[in-house]
């Protein structure tokens, strides 16, 4: 069948906490010349968050990987760059090891305030940050159809991104805490599935004229078609400390992407395996990363990590080559030689207790690795 190849486009999106290499906690309220200087140098592709602890940072419409390396080198090292000059830093990860979420600020903004008067508690705690890949997929029907498809592998997304297995000063024994959090709110988790464009617009519409929510950018799925942009928007992920790290996983993103449209052409699918099952995985990899496998669903069965991306790598390669990405989908086995940012916040707190540290001093410890590795090969 003729199918229009999309562009597979890139836009990556970062949420950084902002801390005090002095107490290592957050800042809970940055001066407001500290956003305005970064948005002085960075205009639109920098924001407030919900938190004022937060700053979240966008790149334009990348073209390749490449592209998206540049700018996310440029958006990590301004941020952190002007932080500095106020005796702050930045850091890439989706819970801070210690800091408490009441003591925290929220940002002055209309829609901010609307959905804390409407969460209540489960939006006053999102102290979380996640990163955000976005690729340009024009057609609306080919969107709506690989996100089911694209839904199987995002467990093996997660896996690889864990950032967050601290909260309020405790080892939660998670990789992944975040979603804990996140997933409290409505219209979260894995993406529902729907035959067309039209099917997901039907409903999406019984909530708008429900007056529940006002657009497509409240519904906060894993995977969803950008309410702003013709894209499918990876949301699963946390954000990952090293930048070479989320490169790979932005390139795994778009590969797979790709892979599936090519399927498509030939009249293939990836099967579409019930939410229930694809949880399964997704909850294994909050807990464990990749340390202790996923499930391969077409088998039954709990299969070594290593195997499972292996064989993804596989499926793959033609996508890698064709969108100029290989360095970075063979950077995917880095993660797990060297651990995602969850096992090495786990590594540096555990050495610093076994050297005598208190739990307190370990956790700072945690913190000050945190701000090297954000701004590391920049």
């Amino acid at each position: 069948m003729y199918l229009p190849e999309p562009a597979f486009t890139l836009g990556v999106e970062e949420e950084y906490l902002l801390v005090d290499p002095g107490t290592r906690d957050l800042v809970s309220d940055p001066p407001p010349e500290l956003m305005e200087q970064c948005v002085k140098r960075l205009g639109e592709q920098v924001s407030p968050e919900l938190m004022r602890a937060q700053i979240e940072v966008g790149t334009p419409i990348c073209h390749s990987v490449s592209d998206v390396r540049d700018e996310l080198r440029k958006l990590r090292g301004v941020v952190a760059e002007v932080s500095q000059t106020f005796g702050y830093a930045p850091v890439a990860v989706s819970t801070h090891p210690f800091a408490r979420w009441l003591k925290q600020k929220q940002t002055e903004k209309e829609r901010y305030s609307e959905l804390t008067a409407e969460m209540q508690a489960t939006a006053r705690r999102l102290l979380i940050c996640g990163m955000h890949v976005h690729v340009g997929i024009e057609d609306p029907e080919l969107r709506i159809d690989l996100m089911s498809q694209l839904s199987y592998f995002l467990p093996h997304l997660l896996a690889l991104s864990c950032s967050s297995p601290f909260w309020e000063g405790e080892d939660t024994g998670l990789k992944s805490y975040r979603l804990t959090v996140f997933d409290a709110l409505p219209r979260t988790g894995l993406p529902e599935q729907f035959v067309s464009y039209a099917e997901y617009e039907r409903h999406l519409a019984v909530l708008v004229n429900a007056g529940l929510i006002k657009d497509a950018s409240m519904i906060w799925w894993d995977l969803r078609p950008s309410a702003r942009f013709p894209t499918l928007e990876t949301r699963i992920m946390d954000v990952v400390t090293d930048m070479n790290h989320a490169l790979s996983l932005v390139a795994l993103t778009q590969c797979l992407l790709r892979m599936l449209y090519r399927a498509r052409v030939k009249n293939q699918r990836w099967r579409v395996y019930a939410r229930m099952l694809i949880n399964e995985n997704r909850w294994r990899a909050m807990r464990y990363s990749y340390d202790e496998g996923l499930i391969d669903l077409a088998r039954g069965e709990v299969v070594d990590y290593a195997e499972l991306i292996a064989e993804i790598v596989e499926f793959i390669r033609e996508d890698a080559e064709h969108l100029g990405c290989v360095r970075e989908i063979e950077g995917l086995s880095d993660i797990l030689e060297q651990g995602t940012s969850a096992h090495n916040q786990q590594k540096v707190y555990q050495a610093s207790l076994a050297a005598g540290a208190s739990s307190e001093q370990a956790l700072r410890d945690v913190v000050d690795w945190l701000i090297e590795q954000t701004v590391k090969d920049l």
